[in-house]
């Protein structure tokens, strides 16, 4: 059955692309068929969240790492934060050194390639790389719009719709054949939003691709710039949609997200990607990418 929407959507369930691979394979991010992987003495993996002074936001990241944890339990698997939070990517570096491993790939659990993907952490494991000169470390790719966490938002909003607007009733439908089952929904993803035109058009992405593989009409906005959430709101009231729900492309709930939630709270607002096993299936994808070189050369 398809969810609630204005077009088809493929019918994936929350986890079910995760339930259908076995821990140790390796997924392309398009699905694509699985093939081993299979590493002697593995990397640890570090997973390098943002960090924030809410306490929901280190919460919901450490939920996210113990389900990566949970599906490769043969990796030894560390949560960092660039900052406000701890521990932080020094200690966590520090540690795996004190446990003798030789290399960790460092996962950034960022949706974007930004300044913090490009110049902090970076700037971070260059310092850490002169301490422990023995311990090689990797930088993963960031998580970024993969069609998997799009899948992920979907799911998101889906459930969003379902918990606002109750199902059209027989007698609705018997009265009104040409009537639809429910409203037409506008969709305002929202993201952080950067100072960089450009990585806001990259952004930009998210909603487009949400658009393909659902028939959603969709809004890109931002928290931080131009264009507001309320823009959002009013284009897709411009252009037909019944009600507008708030889907957030934030990894965990926080300031930026109450800010979302403040500027229009008479609307729905789906919850963050938060541990969604799609979201483990990413990180651990990027990990897989990063060793690969390994499995090749062994």
């Amino acid at each position: 059955m398809n969810p609630p929407g204005n077009g088809a959507v493929p019918a994936v369930s929350p986890g079910e692309a995760a339930a259908h691979r076995a821990p140790g394979t390796l997924s392309t991010v398009c699905g694509g068929p699985a093939r081993p992987f299979r590493i002697e003495h593995a990397p640890a993996l570090i997973a390098v969240a943002h960090g924030s002074r809410d306490p929901r936001s280190a919460a919901t990241m450490r939920a996210v790492v113990a389900r990566i944890a949970a599906q490769r339990p043969d990796l030894d698997v560390r949560l960092a934060f660039l900052d406000l939070s701890t521990p932080s990517v020094d200690q966590v570096v520090d540690e795996v050194a004190a446990d003798r491993h030789s290399h960790a790939i460092v996962v950034p659990l960022l949706l974007g390639s930004a300044f913090h993907a490009r110049v902090d952490l970076p700037g971070m494991l260059e310092a850490a790389r002169a301490r422990h000169p023995r311990l090689r470390l990797t930088q993963a790719e960031v998580l970024g719009p993969d069609p998997h966490l799009i899948i992920a938002l979907r799911d998101r909003i889906v459930a969003a719709m379902t918990a606002d607007a109750p199902p059209a009733t027989l007698t609705d439908v018997a009265h009104d054949a040409s009537r639809p089952a429910g409203p037409r929904w506008g969709i305002a993803v929202a993201a952080v939003g950067s100072s960089s035109a450009a990585a806001n058009t990259r952004t930009g992405d998210v909603a487009r691709l949400l658009t393909a593989m659902t028939g959603w009409d969709t809004e890109i906005c931002f928290a931080t710039t131009e264009p507001t959430v309320q823009r959002a709101f009013a284009r897709l009231r411009a252009r037909g949609a019944d009600r507008v729900l708030v889907a957030p492309w934030f990894l965990a709930p926080g300031l930026l997200t109450d800010r979302l939630h403040d500027a229009l709270p008479q609307l729905p607002h789906a919850e963050t990607i938060g541990a969604h096993p799609l979201l483990a299936e990413v990180a651990l994808d990027r990990y897989a990418t990063a060793a690969l070189p390994l499995e090749l050369s062994a």
